[in-house]
């Protein structure tokens, strides 16, 4: 690493980000987001992504718990539980799981436990992806923060 000032963390910022629309992992809507964040807020949208990392975590609980049950799926359940993660994944911009979502919710209208639960795999696999990249972003922008280069909203 060429040093830690701000303008480097902001660049760093910039080239995750890039990498992470240039694969389709992120969409426009993650870039509204963060228009949102200002000096009055500068947490904003790492508090709506971990508020929607809890919700998806139990949803993504219960969609496996749903899938495991020796009985018949309820796939009745597994399509609103679907439902709830393809929009929340929507309003953050995380395309790739909603994406995801769009294919599993297919599986499950069919009533196809075993397409459910391939899809279920990718899913989580996906999901944890998109997790582990959003923190790095968000440890990035704070150290940038606490080296003094805090700009809002976070340019491209």
């Amino acid at each position: 690493m060429l040093g830690s000032g701000p303008d480097r963390l902001r660049a760093d910022v910039n080239r995750l980000l890039a990498f992470l629309f240039h694969q389709g992992i992120l969409d426009e809507q993650f870039l509204q987001l963060q228009q949102l964040q200002d000096e009055s807020s500068p947490n904003f949208v790492s508090q709506v992504v971990n508020i929607y990392f809890q919700e998806s975590e139990k949803l993504l609980r219960n969609l496996r718990s749903l899938l495991m049950e020796r009985k018949l799926s309820d796939y009745k359940n597994i399509g609103i539980h679907i439902n709830q993660l393809m929009g929340s994944s929507s309003s953050i911009g995380a395309k790739r799981v909603r994406n995801v979502c769009v294919a599993f919710r297919a599986a499950s209208d069919q009533n196809n436990r075993t397409g459910c639960l391939r899809v279920l795999e990718v899913l989580e696999h996906d999901y944890c992806f998109l997790k582990n990249k959003l923190h790095e972003l968000f440890q990035i922008e704070q150290q940038r923060i606490l080296a003094g280069g805090v700009g809002y909203p976070m340019q491209n």
